[in-house]
C-alpha cells in the first residue's frame, strides 16, 4: 500500500512491482523494473529513501532514514529477506543478505556482498567489491568474478517476478469455498 504523509507521497518507475502487502509511506522515490516484496516497510516519514532501477528488497524487509537525510540504495541490488536497513548508502550491484542489519549512517560500497545476519555498525564503512560477514561486520575476501554472473541471475529472476506479478496478479482464495 501507498501512503502520502507530509504532503509526500511515493515515487514508483516503470514496470516496478510493490506488493499490495507492501508499506511504502512518504517520500519514498523507487527506479524502473523493481521489486518490492510481501510485508516490506519503506519509511519516508522523517528521512527519505531513493532506491534504484532493477532492485530487489525481499520480504519482510525494513527500511528508513534518520530526520532530514537519505538512504540510497543503488542499482541492481538485492536486499535479503528480513534485513533491517538504517544505512546512508549501498552502491550499485550489492547483496545484503537474509536479517542483515546496516545501522545508522553506514555505507556500502559498489559490488559488496553482506552475509546473512551480518552487523553493519553504526558509521562503518564496507569497501567496494568485497565480502563480509560477523557481527560486527568484518571483511572475508574480495568478491570472485562469477559473483557478478550469480548476481545477474538473482536480479533477472526478480525483474521476471515482478513482471508476472504485475500482469498477473495474486488471485486471492477463499478458505471456506475449498472442495474437499
Amino acid at each position: 500500500m501507498l501512503y502520502s504523509f507530509r504532503n509526500r507521497s511515493p515515487e514508483i518507475g516503470n514496470d516496478t512491482y510493490v506488493s499490495e502487502h507492501a508499506l511504502v509511506i512518504g517520500d519514498v522515490k523507487i527506479g524502473d523494473n523493481c521489486y518490492i516484496g510481501h510485508g516490506v516497510i519503506l519509511r519516508g516519514d522523517y528521512g527519505s529513501i531513493e532506491i534504484g532501477s532493477g532492485t530487489a528488497v525481499e520480504e519482510g524487509v525494513v527500511m528508513h532514514a534518520p530526520p532530514n537525510q537519505t538512504c540510497r540504495v543503488g542499482e541492481r541490488v538485492t536486499i535479503g529477506h528480513g534485513a533491517i536497513i538504517h544505512s546512508s548508502s549501498i552502491g550499485d550491484a550489492c547483496l545484503i543478505g537474509m536479517g542483515a542489519i546496516l545501522s545508522i549512517h553506514s555505507e556500502i560500497g559498489a559490488g559488496a556482498t553482506v552475509a546473512e545476519g551480518s552487523v553493519v555498525t553504526m558509521r562503518q564503512m564496507i569497501s567496494p567489491g568485497v565480502v563480509v560477514a560477523g557481527s560486527p561486520a568484518k571483511i572475508l575476501r574480495q568478491s570472485k568474478d562469477k559473483n557478478s554472473r550469480v548476481d545477474s541471475f538473482r536480479n533477472k529472476i526478480y525483474e521476471d517476478l515482478a513482471k508476472e506479478y504485475i500482469r498477473d496478479g495474486m488471485q486471492r482464495i477463499d478458505p471456506s469455498s475449498k472442495s474437499e
